[in-house]
């Protein structure tokens, strides 16, 4: 068992858990994809540099009440479009200059993590008092200042738009334009504001996120210690088995917020729903270990009554299994409805009073056989929606399966395993990782084509401009170009949205961790726990903390990623095209070069389109490398230290876990969130 617990601890480390993430969010968090309606964007402000020297005329002849908030000539069109263009190219620099300083900030991070997990090792609570807050104040720092980063450059993206909106609004005005033409101009200005009013939401959900996180510290703690002052004496191991799932417990309901950052563009990701469905999927761990312990009393056709009822104490084991059960109940009843929910209270319902009939038969041990049968039948049952209830929660987490044990408690458990329970575990994790990095190619297949599709949408309205001479060009062509740079605008801008999440994100783990555990810990250090255990809750505030310097850490990781992918994209194939934008727009349109130019610009755009292109596919083949390679690891580092298993029994894992992944369609994301 110890060879076993080692394997484990080889492929769970805490750069493992990082890059883990990084595999299975790399779906939700492809930059190369993202950045391939930039070159476009550049193409069409290029374009509207060379429609402006054509086109002229007044669109203040009924202007809005208060005036115009962004156009600021509005008595030339010209002026206007290239006011656009001059802001849409500042945006673009802006957004090299900050996402290079991001990617520096970010990569400082793995540096003070190292230094805070240092501290968090020494038995000397002074040492952490002292030292740790200032770890986790350079981390803020950092997180705030690529925060204020970030928020500049969506503030230029967010400007251009504007102003494109603003102009749309003139036009329509000024010209009077009638039919679909001006019902699909009216239809892109309201989306456009809906998006605003959700931007504005998403900001008003990370402040309850940070809200959410606090109230998850403290309720595992208060969890925790409930679950330590009514342990039976002796059971030290079952109870590490059952901190195992509370402290993983934290780790899920952090990566929650780290999908939320990720994932919600949308608005209705990250609703009440979505914290209901995290705070119950969060459970899922603890819910595991104690059916899993349950399941350890039982052999193929009896119960092992010896063990359930202890004779020192005069009282049956189960009776603390069942009051954590009812903890989790009622915790999780406190939530708003949610399907999750339902599951979770469903398995703690069961749980409870399988508990109840085996502490009642425990202290004569006598039940006939059918009885005997009916309750194995039950115990096997619950384990098996717990494990389903389990892999939903990865699935919809995507937390990966093999998360790296606290340091504490790595120290207190050491060998100390329930074997039965130890092996099942491992097989479960493995057929998790399996389905879940199987689904992350998927998706990582299906941005592929979503981008080809992506593509072909934002390229149609240059092919028709470039098919005409710019003196053919007429007032309606005009506004569609104008529309179509709203939304490869648009596309850019959501993904800078998405980056002042992941720095809200960490902000709030770091201040939860400042906030409530730190503030904890140095109560219990100052009142130290009456009863002596191994691990007390002192150790358990420790490696709550680490856990929560682990989750900032892995979405600093991820975003350096991110800024990575962005800065060598952009430096390869944006900046020059921006560049050559701004040349364009100095130039004098009656200038023999002026044509040359525009020429340059297109075909340097249409170049960086395929480049991008290229890079996504590249880093496709990639990323299906990297998931083989793990996948490999974890079967060779495992596989030869598990017994022997029938195919029957592989056969229901691979069931509950291809079942509980693949089950979470659109569909289910919809009815979740």
């Amino acid at each position: 068992m110890a060879d076993l617990v080692k394997a484990t601890q080889s492929i769970s480390k805490a750069g493992d858990f990082r890059d883990d993430t990084k595999l299975i969010m790399q779906p939700y968090a492809n930059w190369e994809e993202y950045l391939v309606p930039a070159p476009v964007s550049i193409a069409i402000l290029g374009e509207l540099v060379c429609i402006s020297s054509n086109v002229d005329f007044s669109i203040n002849k009924s202007p809005p009440t208060g005036g115009f908030q962004f156009i600021k000539y509005p008595d030339s069109f010209r002026a206007c479009l290239m006011q656009v263009a001059n802001a849409g190219w500042a945006a673009f620099n802006e957004a090299h200059k900050n996402m290079d300083q991001i990617r520096l900030h970010t990569g400082n991070v793995p540096a003070y993590i190292k230094t805070s997990v240092n501290v968090l090792l020494q038995d000397n609570d002074e040492l952490v008092q002292t030292l740790l807050p200032d770890q986790l104040e350079n981390i803020a720092t950092i997180s705030n200042d690529c925060e204020r980063l970030a928020e500049q450059t969506e503030r230029k993206f967010t400007l251009t738009i504007y102003l494109i909106q603003e102009l749309l609004e003139a036009c329509i005005n000024a010209k009077k334009v009638y039919g679909d033409d001006l019902e699909n101009v009216k239809r892109k200005i309201e989306e456009n504001k809906m998006k605003k009013e959700d931007s504005e939401r998403a900001k008003e959900r990370a402040q309850k996120s940070l809200e959410d996180m606090n109230k998850q510290a403290a309720e595992a703690q208060k969890s925790f210690d409930t679950a330590m002052d009514s342990l039976p004496s002796g059971w030290e191991v079952i109870g590490m088995n059952f901190v195992e799932g509370l402290t993983e417990g934290v780790l899920t309901a952090l990566n929650i917020f780290t999908n939320i950052a990720a994932k919600a563009v949308e608005a209705k990701l990250g609703g009440p729903m979505m914290f209901a469905q995290s705070n119950a999927f969060s459970k899922s761990g603890q819910l595991l270990g104690l059916s899993r312990t349950l399941n350890s009393f039982t052999e193929p056709n009896q119960i092992k009554w010896s063990d359930v009822f202890d004779q020192n104490e005069g009282k049956a084991k189960t009776s603390f299994l069942s009051k954590q059960f009812e903890h989790i109940n009622t915790s999780v009843a406190s939530e708003n409805d949610s399907e999750a929910k339902t599951k979770a209270i469903n398995i703690c319902t069961k749980g409870t009073n399988l508990c109840s009939e085996l502490s009642t038969i425990a202290p004569d041990g006598k039940c006939d056989d059918g009885k005997t049968k009916e309750m194995i039948g039950g115990i096997q049952k619950l384990l098996k929606e717990t494990e389903k209830f389990d892999s939903e929660s990865k699935a919809f987490t995507n937390t990966p399966a093999f998360t790296p044990e606290p340091p504490q408690q790595a120290k207190e458990s050491g060998i100390k395993r329930a074997g039965e329970m130890a092996v099942e575990n491992a097989r479960f994790r493995i057929e998790q990782s399996r389905v879940q990095l199987e689904k992350a190619r998927e998706l990582q297949k299906q941005s592929l084509e979503n981008l080809e599709k992506n593509q072909k949408e934002l390229t149609e309205i240059l092919v028709t401009l470039r098919n005409c001479e710019v003196k053919e060009i007429d007032f309606n062509t005009t506004i569609k170009v104008l529309v179509k740079g709203l939304d490869a605008m648009g596309r850019v801008k959501e993904q800078w949205e998405k980056m002042v999440r992941f720095f809200q994100m960490i902000s709030n783990i770091v201040k939860t961790c400042l906030s409530t555990s730190l503030t904890n810990f140095v109560k219990k250090a100052e009142h130290a726990s009456q009863r002596k255990l191994p691990y007390d809750t002192k150790k358990y505030l420790k490696d709550a903390m680490y856990q929560q310097a682990l989750a900032a850490s892995n979405v600093a990781s991820l975003v350096n990623m991110i800024s990575g992918t962005y800065v060598e994209v952009s430096d390869k194939h944006l900046m020059d095209r921006v560049s050559s934008l701004g040349k364009l727009m100095a130039l004098d349109p009656s200038r023999p070069d002026f044509e040359s130019e525009r020429k340059k610009l297109q075909d340097a755009c249409d170049a960086a389109q395929d480049a991008i292109r290229d890079v996504v596919v590249m880093n496709k083949k990639k990323f299906d490398l990297k998931a083989k390679e793990r996948m490999e690891k974890i079967v060779k580092e495992l596989q030869p230290m598990l017994p022997p298993v029938s195919e029957e029994k592989m056969k229901e894992i691979k069931e509950i876990t291809d079942s509980s992944f693949k089950g979470m369609s659109k569909e289910d994301e919809d009815q979740y969130a």
